[in-house]
This record gives C-alpha cells, structure tokens and sequence, in this order.
C-alpha cells in the first residue's frame, strides 16, 4: 500500500522501559475542563464547570487544568470564579492553556491573577505536516515561535499579580515529530526560562494522533528522557489520545520510559476518539497493588455526575464504570464466579482478590456484587440458582441447578432478552410452587402414633377425579408417599431430599426439594414451600410429580 507506510522505528539503543513496572503512582493532571469541555457539543457552562471543578477536587487531583481562558469570555469568567470564590485548596494547582502568542498570554495572566500558583501551559505544533501545510514554517521558525512564547510568559508575568507560575511547554503533535527535534525545541525552551522559578519545567509530550503502537510512543518518551539536558529539573508529562485504540496501554508505556505526570480525562472524553481515559489507567494501577493516589471509591456517584455535566453516556462496556462490566452472562462464567464468592465468605477482608473473571473487588469502587450474574439464553446452570440465593434466600441442591438453568434459559430464549431477577423468580414460583395440576391436594390430616410413626388421611385431587387416600410411615412425608403409592400416580422413590429455612422469626418458611425416581429411570424434581416443616416435604412431591406431565 502505497498510501499508507510504516511509521518507522525510533533510535534508541539498549532500551530500558520493557524491563520496568509500575510501582508507584504519576501525577495525575485532569483535562476535563479544557480538553474534555472543547470537545462536548455542547460545552459545559460556568456553574456545571465550577461542580465539575468540586468534584475533581474531591477525587484527588492536585493539578486540574481549568480552561482556555484567552479563548472565550466564559473560560475566562470560570477561572475568575474559581479564584475570588476560593474553590481552590492550599494543595492544588490549577493549569491555563495558551498558545504561545502575545497577545493570548497577556489576556491569559490576567485571568490567573490571585490564585498563589499556576502552571502556564503553551504549545506550539512542531510536526512536519504542520510544519508544511498549516504554518509554512521551517524548524526554525518553529522553534522561535516557541522562545518567543516563553519570552512574553516572562514579559507579563506581572499581571498575575504575584501568582507563582511553573511553565509548561507542549510540542504539540510530538507523536509525528521527529525525535531529534523534539528534543531540540525543548532544549530551547528550557533555555529560555533559564530557571525562571524554581518549580521544575513540564515538557508535555502528547501522542496528539495516534500513529503507532504504543511500544513506538515508549521508545520516544525514552529517547528524550535520555538527551535532554538538565533532567533532575524537568517533569516529562504524557497527554495520550485515542486513535488507535490503545491510549491507556500507551500511557502505561510511557510511565514505564520515565514519564512522570499524566494529562487526561476522567472516562477518555476529547477530540475524535477521546483522550486517555484516567479512570481506566489509575484503576489498573490498583488492581497490581499500586495506590494511584484518586478516590475512586463511589465510582457510579462519579460515573452520574459525569453525565449530568457533560450529557455524554459512559458505554456498559467501559472498564471498572460501565453498567455491563460486573455481569456475567456466559454459564461457565457464572458457575465460576459463583464459586470464588462463596469461597471468599470464609476469607479475610483483605485476602488477596482472585475471583475469576472479575479484576477488582466490586465494592472497591462502589458497586455491588448483586451486579455481577445477569441471565440470558446463553447463561447456564448456576446464574439462576445464584440470583435465586442472592436475592431471595433460596438455596437449591447443585443436582437441580441444570434443571432449573434450562427453564430459565428456554425462557429467555423464547423473549429474546436477558431475565430480571423477579422474572427468574417467578418463573421458579411457576414451575415448581404454584402448579396444581394434575395431582393437588384437596384435604390432608395426620395422627401421631407414637415414636417417628405417624397416619396420613388425605383427599387429593388426580387427573380431574377426587381420590381418597391414607397410610402410615416414619413421619408425615413417609407416610403420604407411602399412601400415593395406593393411588394411580406414576410409581415412584425418593432418590434426594433437602430442606432448609427462609427467613427468620415468625416469618420463617421451609423451602423443601425432592428429587423422584420413576420405575423407567427418569428423574423429576420438586420444590414445596409452608410454614409447617412436614408440609413443605409433601408440597415438594407433590410438584415432583406434576412435573412429570410437563415432560410427557
């Protein structure tokens, strides 16, 4: 294709990065109100921004770059607010963007002035494409436009009125630029300040497209690391964007070459494919044991106020946020999952997490675990009985877990949709509590004959015909088995039989199933519910055998 080439390799020898992990947290600039705001249909007035700054505050950022207050009045009206109404803390920083002309960064001082501190950010675009066909510039010109900048940053300084400034310089499209000359106009730049403050200078090194995979950006952050001058006094930033798909692995890259500072926005919202998601990136981070040093711990409270301020949906397939992402629809998934939750109830709080399939403790960040089994037609035998445990206290045998799986799946099937946990239970309630037919009884009395014998005396009502019936056996369900058997009921044996309690007090019920063994070898569960134990047992044979007639 000769369209399209290779975007080629960087040259760094005895690369380091790949070697490396994460083993503590950057710091974490939010955009969401410059980048994030610009790229909303509809950007986010002054009070949607002012709770949005709140919020922001809240989770943890210590640096949040606030606007473009030489862009519009409202960006301008917002960092005045956010200053004489003093929404910022002692310990956070807020960042104003710029472009590296006079004229925006006298008005951009003024709009700054009264806060104790500011990080000034410019750019520039440094690309061979912007180069040739946006500023018909060569390098250096390029580079004089950025000195320039830096230059009248110091010139009107004094219109912040004593507000401490730390620079921050972007060769915008750093992804495409060439490596050399990248770390060219940074040195130009560094030169320029010439330790104006004594804050540290951010070079902010964004993939503003994404042209590459993410090893290419790492080798790049790495390649700069090691040739520009004076690193103990620069903070090399990442501003990752999504075009391909892969900002998140791109930063992580780039953290792991020597960035130290990441810019994004809470859920990836930006131009185009959105910026680098932090949510995503600072949770992976917690999930291999590294504080990311963000309060992610009300994660669907973000997740809503998100949304009320930007009308932008989170997808329900969007890591750690999205509705879908603890829900488990295949049945091996479900019956695994079901089977790490049981086994962590007799865990310490803080065991290690291991639930199959599930990366992070759903509570961690404010979810619950009722969330995680969802059923469709493609569940299996253990997500229903798993909603029925989790939402109803009932507990069915395993041995009746595909039996009943295969009900709910025909059902959902038959919809074309996923089941609600209501719908699940009453389809449980319709196959084995309610049905009376072909076999229901009319009238029931027993006699305690002494020690575990007891005589049953009943009326029941079979294939339409009212038939009486009695015998005696070792407690009440014996007994009525025992007297069925005189009955035109198909012959049966008790093969299995569990009971246990739902609720408590006097609003306690015995939930019991029984499994039967027809004289053909075919097996048929029942369940019985009642407030009297012995009944519970009976009701459940009678819903055994009615489940015969469904099969036939």
């Amino acid at each position: 294709m000769a369209k399209y080439n290779p975007f080629g390799k960087i040259p760094l020898e005895n690369r380091e990065w790949p070697e490396k992990t994460i083993e503590r947290a950057p710091v974490w600039c939010s955009v969401d109100l410059r980048d994030g705001n610009q790229a909303l249909s509809v950007p986010m007035n002054v009070e949607q921004k002012l709770a949005f700054f709140d919020m922001l505050v809240k989770i943890g950022f210590k640096e949040i770059e606030v606007g473009f207050p030489s862009a519009s009045q409202t960006e301008y009206s917002f960092v005045r607010r956010l200053i004489k109404e003093n929404h910022i803390p002692d310990d956070v920083t807020i960042q104003v963007l710029c472009q590296a002309r006079e004229h925006l960064i006298a008005q951009t001082m003024r709009s700054i002035r009264g806060a104790p501190k500011a990080i000034f950010h410019i750019y520039n675009s440094t690309s061979p494409g912007q180069r040739k066909y946006t500023f018909n510039m060569s390098k250096e010109e390029v580079i004089d436009v950025a000195v320039e900048g830096v230059e009248s940053i110091k010139k009107y300084e004094n219109l912040a009125e004593g507000t401490v400034i730390q620079l921050e310089y972007s060769p915008e499209s750093f992804s495409n630029t060439e490596i050399d000359f990248s770390v060219e106009i940074c040195e130009a730049v560094q030169k320029a300040w010439n330790n104006h403050t004594m804050s540290k200078i951010i070079f902010n090194l964004p993939t503003t497209v994404e042209y590459t995979t993410p090893n290419i950006y790492a080798d790049q952050i790495e390649y700069f690391c090691k040739h520009i001058s004076n690193r103990e006094n620069i903070i090399v930033s990442t501003h990752c964007h999504n075009d391909r798909g892969t900002g998140v692995a791109s930063c992580e890259l780039a953290l792991l070459a020597g960035a130290e500072r990441v810019e994004g926005c809470l859920f990836g919202n930006g131009e185009r494919t959105g910026n680098l998601d932090i949510v995503t990136t600072a949770l992976n981070m917690y999930t291999n044991g590294v504080n990311p040093g963000l309060d992610f711990s009300n994660l669907p409270e973000i997740t809503q106020k998100y949304t009320e301020f930007t009308d932008m949906d989170v997808p329900p397939r969007q890591p750690y946020a999205g509705s879908l992402v603890f829900t488990a629809f295949s049945g091996s998934h479900q019956d695994a999952i079901r089977k790490a939750m049981a086994a962590r109830k007799s865990m310490s709080v803080d065991a290690p997490w291991d639930v199959t399939y599930i990366p992070i403790d759903p509570h961690d960040i404010g979810r619950e675990y009722e969330e995680i089994i969802r059923i469709n037609s493609q569940s299996g035998k253990g997500g229903a009985a798993w909603v029925l445990e989790q939402n109803y206290g009932i507990f069915l045998p395993k041995a009746m877990h595909p039996v009943l799986g295969k009900v709910v799946t025909s059902a959902a099937d038959k919809l074309q949709r996923e089941l609600s946990a209501e719908e699940i239970y009453q389809l449980f309630n319709d196959t084995w509590l309610y049905p009376t037919s072909p076999l229901k009884i009319v009238d029931f009395a027993q006699t305690y004959l002494g020690g575990d014998l007891v005589q049953c005396r009943a009326s029941i009502s079979y294939m339409g015909e009212i038939i009486a019936i009695g015998s005696s056996g070792n407690g009440p369900l014996d007994a009525f088995v025992s007297a069925l058997q005189k009955a035109d009921v198909p012959h049966f044996s008790i093969s299995a039989f569990h009971e246990h309690a739902i609720g408590l007090g006097t609003g306690t019920e015995a939930l019991a199933c029984v499994e039967i063994t027809l004289d053909d070898g075919r097996k048929f569960w029942g369940c019985g519910k009642s407030t009297n134990i012995g009944f519970a047992g009976i009701n459940s044979v009678v819903s055994a055998i009615n489940r015969i007639s469904v099969a036939e």
